[in-house]
C-alpha cells in the first residue's frame, strides 16, 4: 500500500482573497459612514487605498495609506490602517447624494492590485439628530444614524419635562 508524505497531508488552502469589506455601506446626505475593510496576515505594511468606480482596474483612488498606521486625508474622506488587527477603516464626511457608487477598498502591491467592492447608498435628507434623556443622570444622548450604527456624543442637560427614553438601536432616530 502507498502512503502520502505527512507534508502533502497538512497543506491548507490559502484565501485567493487577501482583503475583504461590506458588500454595502449606507449612509445620509450631510452625514457620515465609515467602512471597515479586513486584511489577511502578511499585508500589514502594504498601501491600503479607496477609490471609486465601477471597475477595479480603473477607478479613481480618491484616499491612500503610506503604509504606516498614519490616518491620510482626501478631500472629505480619511483612511486609518489598523496593522495589529488588520483592518483599515474610511471615513466619508459631509455625504452627498451623489456619492451614491461603487467604491472599493484595495491594497496596492506589485502586478494587479487586490481590492474589494463596496456599494455606497446616500439616502436622502439630513443627517438627523435626536436628543433622548437618560433617566439614571438626565443627560442628554445626540444619536446620529450613520452606517445602521449610532454614534453618540454625551451632554449635560436638563430633560425639561420631556419623557426620557432611548431609541430602537435598529431604527433610525424619529
Amino acid at each position: 500500500m502507498w502512503l502520502l508524505p505527512p507534508l502533502l497531508l497538512l497543506v491548507v488552502p490559502v484565501s485567493s482573497a487577501p482583503i475583504t469589506g461590506p458588500e454595502e455601506a449606507k449612509g445620509l446626505e450631510q452625514g457620515w459612514l465609515e467602512v471597515q475593510c479586513r486584511y489577511a496576515p502578511g499585508w500589514e505594511t502594504y498601501k491600503k487605498w479607496w477609490c471609486r468606480g465601477a471597475d477595479l482596474s480603473s477607478c479613481k483612488i480618491l484616499v491612500k495609506t503610506n503604509g504606516s498606521e498614519q490616518e491620510a486625508k482626501g478631500n472629505r474622506v480619511s483612511i486609518r490602517d489598523d496593522q495589529s488587527n488588520r483592518t483599515f477603516t474610511v471615513t466619508m464626511k459631509a455625504l452627498r447624494r451623489a456619492d451614491t457608487d461603487l467604491y472599493w477598498c484595495g491594497i496596492e502591491r506589485i502586478g494587479s492590485d487586490r481590492g474589494s467592492r463596496v456599494n455606497v447608498i446616500i439616502g436622502p435628507g439630513q443627517a438627523e439628530s435626536s436628543l433622548f434623556c437618560v433617566p439614571s443622570n438626565y443627560h442628554c444622548v445626540d444619536y446620529h444614524y450613520c452606517h445602521h450604527l449610532y454614534h453618540h456624543r454625551v451632554h449635560s442637560a436638563s430633560h425639561h419635562g420631556k419623557p426620557c427614553r432611548l431609541p430602537d438601536c435598529d431604527q433610525p432616530p424619529l
